[in-house]
Formats: structure tokens, C-alpha cells, sequence
């Protein structure tokens, strides 16, 4: 509540997702999207199982357990993505990627992810 006036607004978790459903080449690049998943170190994995379970965008669950997976957030390990339907076939969500075989989404072949990819 600012001064009298109610101002809703997403939480980092939902925040976080609304970005992804914009990822793509008329919205934000998947290395800004990596970019800011990188700083959230403190997500509740309860509410993420939750917004997970009910979104209805197989291509958000697949970058954002991609990405969560990527960073190896303590976080991430208490996620409930068992039940979770992740779709079938592939996705393209950057064009000329490469394809990550674990969450079959194509990802950038030249960004910092899979350069330290290449190192672990």
C-alpha cells in the first residue's frame, strides 16, 4: 500500500515467469532472460511448485527449469516437478540454437551459460 492507493504487483516468482512468456524474437533475448534469473538466489520453491503446476506455458516451465537447473539453486532441488507436463516434442526458443536434450528447447550456442557449462 502506497499512501492510500493499493498497487498490486507479482512477486519475484511470477515476475520471473511473465519474463520468460515474453522470451523470443519479438520480446526480451533468452541471454537477458539467464541474465536476471541469475539473481534470484532466494525463490520459495513452494510458490514456484504452485505457479509451475497452474502455468499454462510449456515453454515457460521448460526455460525456467532449465535455467533453475543451469544455476543449481538450493532452491531447485525442493521443486515438485514430477507432475509437471513439460509438453512433447521440441521447442525452438532461440533460433539456430543448439538443443539442451534434458528440456528439448533450443538455447543459444555462444552465451555464457554454455561456456560454463563446458567447464563443470
Amino acid at each position: 500500500k502506497i499512501r492510500d492507493w493499493m498497487l498490486p504487483m507479482a512477486g519475484p516468482e511470477r515476475a520471473v515467469m511473465e519474463l520468460l512468456n515474453d522470451v523470443g524474437p519479438h520480446g526480451h533475448s533468452f541471454d537477458h532472460a539467464a541474465h536476471l534469473f541469475e539473481g534470484l538466489t532466494v525463490l520459495r520453491p513452494g510458490v514456484v511448485s504452485d505457479l509451475l503446476a497452474t502455468c499454462r506455458s510449456i515453454k515457460v516451465r521448460r526455460i525456467f527449469l532449465f535455467l533453475a537447473d543451469h544455476f543449481n539453486y538450493p532452491w531447485a532441488k525442493r521443486l515438485e516437478t514430477a507432475a509437471l507436463d513439460l509438453g512433447r516434442g521440441n521447442r525452438q526458443v532461440v533460433k539456430g540454437g543448439r538443443l539442451d536434450k534434458r528440456f528439448r528447447i533450443t538455447v543459444p550456442v555462444t552465451n555464457r551459460i554454455h561456456k560454463s557449462q563446458k567447464q563443470t
